[in-house]
């Protein structure tokens, strides 16, 4: 899971910055700071990149999968650092960046909480988790860190 540290060294404010979407277990605090180096949310492994999306639907997908039985949670978040497209996503599955997604090695500060959303059915969930069982199985399912 997604863990907590300091305040970083930069951060900068503004009330024009890109926010972004990250989809969680993890509970978090406004204020809290999602960073590289820790558990990834879908496997046992940890990363050094955070990952989000511009779009609602990637994070809720991400909430939606990730490991462990906490509540679900998508946090609206702001970049300390650089950011750049997720290549998980980016030419290798899909061509451009349809998903709006994003990572950085700089952390992410949380600075809202989204409460309600349309979750996918437990059947599409279900479906989903089984397809990338599938491709584990086969070996396709990297996440290029």
């Amino acid at each position: 899971m997604d863990k907590i540290v300091g305040e970083p060294n930069q951060i900068t404010h503004s009330p024009f910055a890109q926010t972004f979407f990250h989809g969680t277990k993890a509970d978090l605090k406004i204020g809290d700071f999602i960073s590289p180096g820790f558990q990834c949310n879908y496997a046992d492994r940890k990363l050094r990149h955070v990952y989000v999306a511009a779009t609602i639907t990637a994070a809720i997908w991400g909430a939606e999968l990730a490991l462990g039985n906490q509540r679900q949670r998508i946090y609206l978040v702001e970049a300390t650092g650089e950011i750049e497209n997720d290549p998980n996503v980016t030419d290798q599955k899909f061509p451009g960046n349809p998903t709006m997604s994003y990572r950085s090695v700089h952390p992410f500060r949380v600075i809202g909480e989204v409460t309600t959303w349309l979750p996918h059915t437990p059947e599409q969930v279900q479906t989903m988790r089984e397809a990338l069982q599938k491709l584990t199985a086969q070996g396709t399912n990297v996440i290029i860190d």
